[in-house]
C-alpha cells in the first residue's frame, strides 16, 4: 500500500523532503492476528516508481511471530540489492516476505526462478506473491525454503485470477553467519577437476567464443556442440567452466555463457553470471534471447570463481518448472559448483548468478 509521511521541508531543508512536504512511499504492512499493526517497512530501491520517494536511510524491518520466530520485509526490486535484503540475512532473518510486480525476464530473471535462485544461495525461506497481469509479464508466486519449492506460475490466456500456495514449511534456526551458505551436501566435482583445477584447464580451441547480448549484457558465449564435453568460457578474467552430457537432445542449440561487469539497462548493479541457455534458434546470435519451452536434457556441472560470495543458482526446465540442483558447493576461494541431471524437462537455463554488490557503485 502507498504511505503518505510529513518530511522537514522548513527545519531541514538539505533533507531529501519533496517540496511540498510529504514524503510518499511503497509500503508493506504487517497485522498480527488481533489485528495489531506490528510492522512498516518502505521500498528502498524503485523501480520506475514516480508517484513513490526513496526514504532518507534503508530501513531494516523485522517481526517476530508466535509459530516461526522473525520474519523480514522486502518488496520487489528489493531483493537484487545489498540494503535492505542481504543486510536482513546477514542478522540472522531466515524468513522474509516479498510482494512484488515483478515482470518476468528470461532467460536469468524469470520469476519464480529468482525467488528459488535467492532463497537456495541465501539459505533462506522466501514468501513470495507476484501480482498477476499478463500484458505486463507479470506472474509466479511461491512458497521457497532452502529444501523444497511450493509455486505458480500461470501462463499467457490462463482463466483462473490466481491461485492460493499452501506449505509446511521449517523453522529455520537463526544464525549470524548464514549469507552465502547452502544446505546441499558438498561433492566432489567430476573427475576432470580431480587431476587438475578447473580454472586452469584451457579452453578447447576448437569452441569459438563470440559475443551475444543476453538480458543487455554482452555475454561471451560458446557452443555446446557434441553429444559430451567439458567447455570453458572468459568474459575478461572470470570465466565458467561446464562440464556435460546430454541424455536427451532434439535439434535445438545451446551455449554456455559468461558474463562479469556492471549492469546499466533498467537498474545499475554488478555481476558475475555462468549460464547454460538454450538459444532462440539455430543460429549463435540467438542465444541469449527469450526462451520458453525445450525439448533437450543434459547431465551436468556448472561451475565458476566468483569474486563474491552472493552467487544464487537455478535450474528452469520446460514448461517454465523449477528443478531442485542435485549438489552445490562454495568454497572459500570463491569456487561455486551446481551439479544436476535427471531433469523432467527440457532445459531453458541453468544458471550461477553472481551478485557483486559492493561494485555496484564503481
Amino acid at each position: 500500500m502507498p504511505d503518505l509521511q510529513p518530511c522537514p521541508l522548513q527545519s531541514d531543508p538539505s533533507s531529501s523532503c519533496p517540496p511540498d512536504g510529504r514524503w510518499q512511499f511503497n509500503t508493506n504492512v504487517v497485522f498480527s492476528s488481533e489485528g495489531l499493526l506490528v510492522a512498516r517497512y518502505h521500498k528502498q530501491n524503485l523501480y520506475f516508481e514516480d508517484s513513490f520517494d526513496t526514504p532518507p536511510q534503508p530501513e531494516i524491518i523485522t517481526f517476530d511471530t508466535p509459530f516461526g520466530g522473525r520474519f523480514g520485509l522486502i518488496i520487489c526490486f528489493d531483493i537484487l540489492f545489498h540494503d535492505p535484503t542481504v543486510t536482513l540475512v546477514e542478522r540472522g532473518v531466515r524468513q522474509l516476505i516479498f510482494p512484488t510486480a515483478w515482470m518476468n525476464a528470461l532467460p536469468l530473471l524469470d520469476s519464480i526462478q529468482f525467488q528459488r535462485a535467492f532463497s537456495l544461495g541465501a539459505n533462506v525461506t522466501l514468501l513470495a506473491a507476484n501480482t498477476r497481469n499478463d500484458g505486463l509479464i507479470m506472474t509466479g508466486s511461491g512458497i521457497f525454503t532452502p529444501f523444497s519449492a511450493t509455486y505458480h506460475h500461470a501462463q499467457p490466456g490462463d482463466p483462473e485470477e490466481g491461485r492460493l500456495l499452501v506449505a509446511r514449511v521449517p523453522v529455520l534456526e537463526e544464525r549470524a553467519d548464514v549469507a552465502a551458505k547452502v544446505p546441499s551436501p558438498s561433492f566432489a566435482v567430476a573427475d576432470h577437476c580431480a587431476k587438475e583445477s578447473c580454472a586452469d584447464l584451457s579452453a578447447d580451441p576448437a569452441s569459438t567464443s563470440f559475443i551475444s547480448d543476453m538480458m543487455h549484457d554482452p555475454f561471451t558465449f560458446v557452443l555446446l556442440n557434441k553429444m559430451e564435453d567439458n567447455v570453458k568460457v572468459c568474459n575478461g578474467t572470470f570465466c565458467c567452466q561446464l562440464q556435460y552430457k546430454w541424455m536427451a537432445q532434439s535439434k535445438e542449440l545451446y551455449a554456455l555463457g559468461a558474463f562479469s561487469g556492471l549492469h546499466t539497462v533498467n537498474g545499475r548493479y554488478s555481476l558475475q553470471v555462468c549460464a547454460v541457455v538454450r538459444c532462440a534458434s539455430e543460429d549463435a546470435s540467438s542465444c541469449g534471447q527469450k526462451v520458453e519451452e525445450a525439448e533437450s536434457r543434459m547431465d551436468f556441472v556448472l561451475e565458476g570463481r566468483f569474486d563474491t560470495k552472493y552467487v544464487y543458482p537455478s535450474v528452469l526446465v520446460s514448461p517454465m518448472v523449477l528443478e531442485q540442483p542435485e549438489q552445490l558447493e562454495k568454497t572459500e576461494d570463491g569456487r561455486v559448483a551446481m551439479k544436476h541431471g535427471s531433469m523432467s524437462g527440457g532445459l531453458i537455463t541453468a544458471c550461477l548468478y553472481g551478485r557483486a554488490y559492493h561494485l555496484d557503485n564503481e
